[in-house]
């Protein structure tokens, strides 16, 4: 199959060197303002534009060819100079079979499009991306492996009809994936708690993270956000009698180095969204439907620091609307009850870490003011490690600079983090 695919990689890209200099023009180009068209088409072809261009009479030349007469006939119907109008017609449905076969050429010529129509109107830039090297990636979608700008899933899928998808977020350090049988638990745990069906077997998802690390190269330095959804529908609506294709896999993997500061710390405030009771949606569940998370994100981005701290029902605090928290107070380190918020796979890590480190672990309720007066605070998560907090709410944390045990804990993780993992297996070398 890759060969299939690189034979037809080579043959297109033959055609695009071969016509390099060939500009496909969209009809709709030519409803703009006919100067900024002409002279964006010369600026593409090399030509200087030139305003006598604008006064070619109509008609036929003793030098046309002999097509012109056809050309001159059709022109006007072909290509759309005509009023558009402001509603398609009605599609010819017996033609849909010959649109779907027709329609990835219609858009690769449509990529080779310009888009500038000359000076007047210059395009606007792509925005720029955290890390360059993700402009070209490849995704796992489905059961195949598709460029960025083409991994997408259905209009019809369980994850754009309501949030109906499960996700973890896994790293990879040295060719290994950072605790990935722990992850899997997690997310085949979810898809029990939402009765998925029709679920992919633990070794396929694991060949298709491997298969999408190997095609892009990425052996450390990665992360990567693994979403199951519970698939395409038949056709809109809630109720999952209407999935019957079967569960849809997302593997992206992206080039991302820790999200914070770890070197410096980061500014937390407290949201006054709170966390999710197990009541309504179980945090326990990792679910892709993220609003009560986004919330208190937003009111962190309003207030100008990295993430927001969420409270739960009674007032005492959860997790942030990312991570879990940890604090230390006189040399005992402290974590909320994981009542409302996820139990996170780099949390359990943590505290496996902070016993073997020989200090004290309490688990229990802990208010925001205990917070507010500790002597260290950390975050923890799969994204961005353990992360140093210096500020809460404006109150410095300790002396607003990165504790003893912050530091003892960020050396022990990452000292774990250079041993510990799954392979990534890759073929043997020739």
């Amino acid at each position: 199959m890759h060969e299939g695919i690189l034979m037809v990689i080579t043959l297109l890209h033959c055609i695009i060197t071969t016509f390099a200099k060939c500009n496909p023009i969209q009809c709709s180009l030519f409803t703009r303002p006919m100067q900024a068209v002409l002279s964006g088409l010369c600026e593409d072809l090399g030509i200087p534009f030139q305003p006598q261009m604008l006064k070619w009479k109509a008609g036929p030349r003793d030098f046309d060819g002999i097509w012109a007469p056809w050309w001159y006939e059709s022109v006007h119907t072909s290509t759309g100079f005509s009023k558009s109008r402001r509603y398609p017609m009605t599609f010819p449905f017996a033609l849909y079979d010959l649109l779907e076969q027709s329609l990835p050429f219609y858009n690769m010529l449509k990529r080779q499009v310009r888009r500038t129509t000359g000076s007047l109107l210059p395009p606007p830039p792509d925005p720029p991306l955290p890390v360059p090297e993700n402009k070209k990636i490849l995704v796992w979608v489905g059961d195949e492996l598709l460029p960025r700008d083409s991994a997408r899933v259905s209009v019809f899928d369980s994850v754009v009809q309501g949030g109906d998808a499960v996700w973890e977020g896994l790293r990879i350090y040295d060719g290994k994936v950072f605790k990935l049988e722990e992850h899997l638990d997690r997310l085949f745990d979810s898809t029990k708690a939402m009765a998925f069906s029709n679920v992919p077997s633990r070794d396929w998802i694991k060949d298709a993270i491997f298969k999408t690390l190997n095609a892009n190269g990425m052996f450390n330095n990665a992360h990567i956000r693994l979403t199951l959804t519970r698939g395409k529908k038949v056709t809109s609506g809630m109720s999952p009698t209407f999935n019957l294709y079967g569960c849809v896999l997302i593997v992206l993997a992206e080039w991302k180095p820790p999200v914070y500061d770890n070197s410096h710390g980061i500014k937390l405030v407290t949201a006054a969204t709170r966390r999710n009771s197990p009541n309504s949606v179980d945090s326990k569940i990792h679910h892709n439907n993220l609003i009560n998370n986004i919330l208190a994100k937003i009111e962190g981005n309003l207030a100008q620091a990295e993430d927001a701290i969420m409270l739960d029902q009674d007032g005492f605090v959860s997790e942030t609307n990312a991570t879990n928290i940890f604090m230390v107070k006189k040399g005992i380190v402290l974590t909320p009850h994981a009542d409302y918020c996820l139990p996170g796979i780099t949390r359990a890590t943590v505290k496996d870490l902070v016993v073997k480190e020989n200090l004290v672990l309490h688990e229990r309720r802990i208010s925001l003011s205990e917070f507010h007066a500790a002597d260290e605070v950390w975050t923890t998560g799969t994204m961005g490690e353990i992360t140093p907090v210096v500020m809460i709410d404006g109150r410095e944390i300790g002396d607003g600079k990165i504790g003893l045990v912050t530091r003892q804990i960020q050396s022990a993780y990452k000292v774990l983090t250079a041993g510990l993992g799954v392979t990534i297996p890759r073929n043997a070398e020739a």
